[in-house]
């Protein structure tokens, strides 16, 4: 593809997952980094690009676009050679069913753990739900084990699914909510060890300092 992109992205975030995909495949872009933990995101420039003022955010020639799993798919679509959303109907389906299962199942209780910690307004934050969402996260956990008991991958290939599964997977590791299987940390340190995945890390840098990813 010719035409620039541009992604939209602050360290220990999402915006890795979309910054990993690209690298597989092969895309040219411009990395923009917005630092969220600075109020960047709230500020005219960029909310004129996402009013949701969230990263990543991914600008192509169809226009600005948000979601992590929307942007994979967009980049699978545009790229078919990367494998991110194969062709075949059978490891599309799976890819498609695993990535939804990644965002909906995987993230969701991390997500409400990192909000009762420190995202929300204090006023708003509920101390004892975390047990319950670490709860919710490690039967998704041992769901997602069972998948990969007998597969290398989530769709029998490597796809979008499992850059959002082991994204999930190191996110539970870096705010240390354990899942109790072994296998998957091997899973999540072999995908993370893939070129596109370093490289994609080594472009966004790092802040030390604790976020939701």
């Amino acid at each position: 593809m010719s035409q620039a992109l541009t992604l939209y992205g602050c360290p220990n975030t999402r915006s890795l997952r979309a910054a990993w995909a690209l690298e597989e495949a092969g895309a040219e872009y411009a990395y923009h980094p917005i630092d969220l933990f600075r109020g960047e995101g709230r500020k005219p420039p960029f909310l004129s690009l996402n009013p949701g003022g969230k990263v990543p955010l991914l600008v192509t020639p169809d226009g600005p676009l948000s979601e992590s799993g929307a942007i994979l798919m967009w980049i699978g679509e545009r790229f078919p050679a990367s494998g991110l959303l194969p062709t075949a109907p059978g490891p599309r389906a799976l890819a498609l069913q695993w990535s939804m299962f990644a965002l909906t199942e995987l993230e969701q209780p991390l997500w409400t753990i990192a909000k009762h910690r420190f995202a929300l307004p204090p006023e708003h934050r509920v101390a004892g739900i975390e047990p319950t969402a670490a709860w919710e996260f490690q039967r998704a956990a041992s769901l997602l084990a069972g998948r990969l008991a007998s597969e290398e991958t989530l769709a029998g290939i490597f796809s979008m699914a499992d850059i959002l599964a082991a994204h999930c997977l190191a996110w539970a590791a870096s705010a240390r909510i354990p899942h109790g299987h072994p296998a998957l940390d091997a899973y999540r340190d072999r995908m993370l060890a893939r070129p596109a995945a370093r490289q994609a890390i080594a472009r966004e840098g790092r802040l030390e300092r604790t976020s939701a990813p």
